[in-house]
């Protein structure tokens, strides 16, 4: 079997030395990889393949994640090295904790855990807002050997519900609310229909109480305080578990209405994360690293909580917004602040911050001088949006992608291994351990250039998706069978002569226009690049003749004043000239906003069924509900 990146060289020797060492000597590789991980029993095998394919990686190996990301931190030493900062731009409070005060944190709360009947293998769902509690309660699970399942707090009670009868789980951790521009979200309200909803409810819930949100668990008989019950616990020590455990569940929207829950294991997560760090973000102990992201997404799972704290780096933790809290200054003033070196966020922050303050004229306010590197991910990082924050910033921007199920990048540009020329519109190359490759319906590798189904090459490496929670039936058939050896990533693009991956979107993004095939992505970098367009999102939508037809959706900059005539004739034009009147691109909305998840991805496939008339349901991740009820009106829906 081959993969479009199997005999690439590109041109770093450090970079095609890593790749080919991950490829064709896989064992040694990854053992190497583990020895910077801590284990109780160290590891001699790499790969258990006797059940292919579903693999198992480090099967011997036993350790805990939590003396990874803490214990040793502090054994070796570095207690007084700052592990947490949390600021809130919400209430206006920073809050720091050093490695020896967070491992007490949180052995103190893994014993609350206990006392409240929490065992090792047991389940726990964590819904809490963006405050230290979040990491706390994450890490105290994994300190006893319990499976923590993030839910994103202000889920509607149903989609509490649904995750908390499929986990299964013996507490819930929460808190009385969360706090947004200009609103109180209250959770006990939700969590208690949650609770009344649910199938299987957990007997133990443990509620942080906030001094700006109505209600406590004072209210609920039985429910536990938090501050109350961690000030009268022990800390624990930490419970040692196979590699091959379940660390998490992180629950993904699925295409049966049924969420998905993603599982993660413990020892090829902690060796992928470890590996990662230094390779592709060129983060080092002590090093201040931000991750502008929610710890309910994959994102804050791996590099707001356990990737920097395995590293033995500083991790930021924000409360806020890129725009409104209180301007389209916040992200420079949490970089300057606290002297970030490199911040990875979402491409929809970027475009946020460039339509409020599209000259950057609050940059001038901050030294925003010890930031090295800014990291996108998420959703497409456009070619415009690239070029303006790498203009403001004169920093390399690194596009780089992966997915929930895979849990850390699956091509980038690896700034700590081989940095590399960056093209605007490719996340670089395929990381080491992911041999990508593009293959067309049939799953034939497709030649360079072409344009395909993005898959790779089995076996996955560590730190991706151990399966699905309780429902292998469901991993190999959402995953593994449409192109057997490989799993199936869902995107669509191409992989150029140099070997860079260009991914184009969600394969179900790719229209057909009178027989052509065409990405949405391809005509969304060109819209983008309109000096009026803030951000864009085009959508196939139905037509008698053609089949379908691309229709554009923009959001204009701060201050851009354009007729809707001039700005449909002038992008009209941009995509004739950049891609062919084969397009057939005439369809021009200016629209207030673009409906969101809470993680930034547009909601293209709703738009599409709105645009089409059709009946569609309102996503449980949507950011603003509002802005899509808004959208319907305008079309129609």
């Amino acid at each position: 079997m081959a993969s479009n990146s199997d005999a690439r060289t590109f041109g770093s020797d450090s970079y095609d030395n890593a790749f080919r060492d991950s490829v064709e000597n896989r064992e040694s590789f990854w053992l190497t990889a583990a020895a910077e991980i801590e284990w109780s029993v160290p590891p001699t095998v790499a790969l258990d393949d006797s059940h292919a394919p579903i693999y198992r990686w480090f099967p011997d190996g036993i350790l805990n994640t939590c003396v990874n990301a803490l214990d040793r931190h502090v054994t070796a030493g570095h207690g007084d090295r700052l592990a947490l900062i949390w600021d809130s731009a919400m209430v206006g409070e920073v809050r720091r904790y050093t490695y020896a005060e967070l491992l007490d944190e949180v052995s103190r709360f893994a014993g609350v855990l206990g006392a409240a009947g929490v065992a090792v293998g047991d389940r726990v769902v964590i819904y809490l807002p963006m405050i230290p509690e979040a990491a706390i309660a994450m890490l105290a699970c994994a300190r006893i050997g319990a499976v923590h399942s993030v839910v994103f707090g202000g889920f509607a009670a149903p989609e509490l519900a649904a995750r908390i009868d499929d986990a299964e789980p013996v507490a819930i951790v929460t808190a009385s609310g969360g706090l947004e521009p200009g609103r109180v979200v209250e959770y006990l309200p939700m969590v208690h229909n949650a609770l009344e909803l649910a199938a299987k409810p957990p007997t133990a819930v443990i509620v942080k109480d906030r001094d700006e949100v109505p209600g406590s668990a004072a209210d609920h008989d039985g429910w536990l305080d938090w501050d109350d019950a961690i000030a009268d616990a022990a800390p624990v020590a930490p419970v040692m578990v196979a590699a091959t455990d379940p660390l998490y569940i992180l629950y993904t929207s699925g295409t049966t209405g049924k969420p998905k829950g993603v599982v993660r294991d413990n020892g090829g997560h902690a060796v992928a994360l470890a590996w990662s760090m230094p390779n592709i973000y060129d983060i080092h102990p002590g090093d201040v690293w931000w991750t502008a992201s929610d710890v309910g997404w994959v994102v804050g799972h791996s590099y707001i909580v356990y990737g920097p704290l395995l590293t033995g780096a500083t991790t930021i933790m924000y409360e806020g917004k890129p725009v409104g809290t209180p301007d389209a200054g916040a992200f420079w003033r949490v970089i300057s602040e606290h002297r970030t070196k490199a911040l990875f966020t979402a491409p929809t922050a970027i475009r946020a911050i460039r339509k409020a303050d599209p000259d950057a004229a609050l940059l001038a306010q901050y030294d925003v001088s010890s930031l090295e590197a800014l990291f996108a991910a998420g959703e497409r990082l456009d070619p415009d949006t690239f070029e303006w924050v790498g203009q403001i910033l004169g920093i390399p921007v690194v596009d780089h992608w992966w997915q929930t199920e895979t849990g850390w990048a699956i091509a980038a540009n690896l700034r700590g291994l081989a940095p590399m020329p960056i093209k605007a519109g490719s996340p670089t190359v395929p990381v080491p351990g992911y041999r990508v490759g593009v293959v067309d319906a049939e799953g034939a590798v497709v030649a360079p250039g072409t344009e395909g189904n993005i898959v790779i090459e089995l076996p996955l490496p560590p730190g991706t998706l151990a399966g699905l929670w309780q429902d292998d039936e469901r991993y190999r058939s959402s995953y593994l069978t449409a192109f057997p050896g490989y799993y199936l990533t869902g995107d669509s693009g191409y992989v150029d002569a140099d070997g860079y991956v260009f991914v184009l979107g969600r394969s179900d993004d790719v229209i057909n226009v009178a027989g052509h095939r065409l990405s949405t992505g391809r005509i969304e970098a060109v819209v983008a690049a309109h000096p009026a367009v803030a951000e864009c999102a085009v959508i196939g939508i139905h037509d008698d003749l053609k089949g379908q037809r691309p229709s554009g959706y923009v959001v204009l900059k701060s201050g851009a004043e354009i007729e809707p005539d001039t700005l449909r004739a002038e992008l009209v034009a941009m995509v004739r000239n950049e891609i062919g009147a084969v397009a057939s691109f005439r369809d021009v909305t200016a629209v207030p906003a673009l409906p969101k998840t809470r993680s930034g991805k547009i909601l293209r496939k709703t738009m599409r069924q709105i645009a089409d008339h059709e009946d569609y349901t309102v996503p449980s991740t949507i950011e603003d509900p509002d802005v899509l009820a808004a959208l319907a009106r305008q079309l129609g829906g």
